[in-house]
């Protein structure tokens, strides 16, 4: 039993970096720059991008740890993922919400380099009683999020027929390295994680989840449904791949950082299912509305 524990444990690090790097490099490959361009170019959705993503999440993830009396590891996990928008599982979900799948795309990765530029910058900042320093918080995002992101992306602009073929490849590495991560963790974490759902701490990301997918859903300023439904997909979930990332950068960091990073990351799937299923529903509605 000691050595199976100890196989998962040296084995856990490498496992991340390859979910990390396939996840993004997967949704790299998804990038069409025409759309980001045209993304680029709506200066309203941008706002709106940078306001939700990293004014309001980082407020109202502050107010939640203010509110609510817990341990400083869970403060920690609330207020880095407070300032990393969109899991790697969007597309799909805006697929089932019958959502605007080019301004997901776009959405992509205007987050991801925003994310990557102000986590580090934030973070030691918005954290305090733990040694983040920038350069620590930095270096992983740009290795792992930002670079697999930018090649995928550039194969896709490039070698867009390359890309068709080596997609189905990569999104099967990326789909069998969160498997098998999600069990590396439960195998190791499954004790906390069951310790963790009785507290406080479970309360915090669903009330952190179901509050900014319900606020930039119904104050979408002007948006299609099917684009509200995208902005909400995406700020109510997190980028828990940037999050374990930071997480595993902090020096002697509490094991239970990592824990509720864990029990975010599959209950983050649950509530967006939940959420698309929803969508889906409004969409159809919608579009009755507009034919009639």
């Amino acid at each position: 039993m000691n050595e199976l524990m100890s196989f998962l444990q040296t084995t856990f690090g490498p496992l991340v970096l390859v979910f990390t790097v396939a996840n993004l490099a997967a949704m790299g490959l998804q990038v069409r720059m025409p759309e980001v361009s045209v993304a680029l170019r709506n200066k309203t959705s941008l706002a709106l991008i940078f306001v939700w993503g990293w004014v309001l999440g980082p407020a109202f993830g502050y107010l939640i740890t203010r509110v609510l009396p817990l341990e400083p590891p869970y403060v920690v996990v609330v207020l880095l993922a407070s300032l990393a928008p969109v899991a790697p599982f969007l597309q799909q979900m805006v697929s089932k919400a019958r959502g605007d799948m080019g301004f997901a795309g776009a959405l992509v990765p205007i987050v991801m380099v925003g994310t990557v530029v102000l986590m580090p910058a934030m973070a030691p900042v918005l954290i305090k009683g733990v040694t983040i320093s920038t350069s620590s918080l930095a270096k992983p995002l740009l290795l792992t999020i930002l670079l697999p992101l930018v090649i995928g992306a550039v194969i896709r602009h490039f070698a867009d027929a390359g890309a068709t073929r080596i997609f189905p490849a990569v999104k099967g590495l990326a789909l069998l390295s969160t498997l098998l991560t999600v069990a590396w963790c439960l195998l190791i974490y499954g004790r906390g994680i069951l310790d963790t759902a009785g507290e406080l701490a479970f309360l915090s990301l669903n009330i952190f989840m179901i509050g900014m997918g319900l606020i930039t859903y119904f104050l979408g300023f002007g948006m299609k449904q099917n684009q509200r439904s995208v902005m909400s997909l995406g700020m109510g979930t997190r980028n828990i791949a940037a999050v374990l990332a930071a997480a595993l950068a902090i020096p002697n960091g509490d094991s239970r950082i990592v824990v509720m990073t864990v029990m975010w990351t599959l209950w983050s799937v649950v509530l967006a299912a939940i959420g698309a299923k929803i969508f889906a529903r409004l969409a159809v509605q919608a579009e009755g509305e507009a034919a009639a």
